[in-house]
This record gives C-alpha cells, sequence and structure tokens, in this order.
C-alpha cells in the first residue's frame, strides 16, 4: 500500500446507507398491484440487489430514485476527514445529477478531492471509460489508487480489470453477492468503512 495516493470511494451503501430509500421506492414501484412488500423484497434480496430485473420479473416499472432519503453512515465523515489527512480521496458512482451538492449538504465534500458521477460524465460503471475519466482528472495511475465500493459488478470487477486495488464493502444489497471468479474477487473484504483502516492506514 505503500504507492497509493488516491483512495476512491462509490457512494450508495458505502457512504451512504440506503435501507430507506430503499424501502419508499419498493412501496412506490408496487402502488396499486397485488405484489406484496415482503415478496419484492425478497426477491431483491435473491437477487443482491438488482431493482431493474426484479421489476421486470413482476411486469413492474420502477419507480424513481429518491436520493434525499439517503441516510449517511454513522462512521462515513470519520472515515473521509481521517483517510483525507494521508490520502487524496475521490469518488466514482453511479449517481443522479447532483452528487456534488448533495455530498456538500450531508456535509462530506470538504473531505473529497474529486467527484466522477455517471450523470454528469455521460458514462456509468461498470464501464471502464468513467474509471479512465477519474485517473485522467487525479493524474494518477490505476496501480495508485484503491476502489471502495459495495458492488461485485459496479466496483470490483471493473477496478480489478483496470488494475486499482479493490476493497469490497459488504453494506447493503450488494454485500448478499458472492464472488464466484478470480475477477469478481476482491483483494480485501471488509464490512464497514471503520475496517478500512486495517488495510490502509
Amino acid at each position: 500500500m505503500n504507492n497509493i495516493k488516491w483512495v476512491f470511494f462509490d457512494i450508495g451503501s458505502t457512504l451512504v446507507d440506503e435501507s430507506i430509500a430503499y424501502q419508499n421506492r419498493i412501496k412506490k414501484t408496487i402502488a396499486g398491484s397485488n405484489i406484496s412488500y415482503n415478496e419484492f423484497m425478497d426477491r431483491l434480496t435473491q437477487s443482491a440487489g438488482d431493482f431493474k430485473s426484479v421489476c421486470t420479473s413482476f411486469g413492474l416499472k420502477p419507480a424513481p430514485w429518491n436520493s434525499d432519503d439517503e441516510v449517511v453512515y454513522p462512521e462515513a465523515e470519520d472515515c473521509l476527514r481521517t483517510l483525507n489527512k494521508r490520502y487524496i480521496i475521490g469518488i466514482i458512482a453511479n449517481q443522479n445529477p447532483g452528487s456534488k451538492e448533495r455530498l456538500e449538504r450531508i456535509g462530506l465534500l470538504k473531505y473529497i478531492d474529486l467527484v466522477i458521477a455517471s450523470a454528469e460524465e455521460g458514462v456509468a460503471k461498470p464501464d471502464l471509460r468513467i474509471f479512465q475519466i477519474a485517473f485522467e482528472r487525479a493524474n494518477c495511475n490505476p496501480e495508485e489508487s484503491i476502489m471502495v465500493g459495495d458492488r461485485i459488478d459496479n466496483d470490483i470487477i471493473p477496478a480489478n480489470r483496470i488494475g486499482m486495488k479493490t476493497v469490497w464493502i459488504r453494506q447493503g444489497f450488494g454485500g448478499l453477492a458472492e464472488p464466484q471468479t478470480a475477477e469478481e474477487t476482491p483483494e480485501y473484504t471488509i464490512n464497514n468503512l471503520n475496517e478500512l483502516f486495517e488495510i490502509i492506514e
């Protein structure tokens, strides 16, 4: 880890808890249908959070995501504050427009040097181009960076492919997945942000 300069984070289920946001989205999605909340939730859990595929399987139209329902994990600010003293902090995330503004509103932007979000860049993870944009703006190489995220498909696989160190944080629905191949396997697995210090501090 001696050559690491940048630590990149996902946002959803990494820095912010999406539990309430998912609950409200499910309720809106199943409104007027004969699908129960528990039935939808069970299938969502089985799919490790693949909301669109679950909606398709039920013949439902996904309700919009409401970022205002997200809540910062209690340890997130302390984690970023501490890491910011030693590393440069970035974001690589699939998000609705306005990520910087939301991060500022929830008190995290002051620790973050670069925000690369899909809505503003016009490309989304797992497309490697969004990672390449981040490296160009950060003026760093993949080998000098770490990706911390909750999704095997969107975070770990592309970060492994491009040559980053990878940390899978098993929070939210993404944490229910199980790596099946070498490409899906992170270098490190943690259960919360506090455990990140055991790896990179």
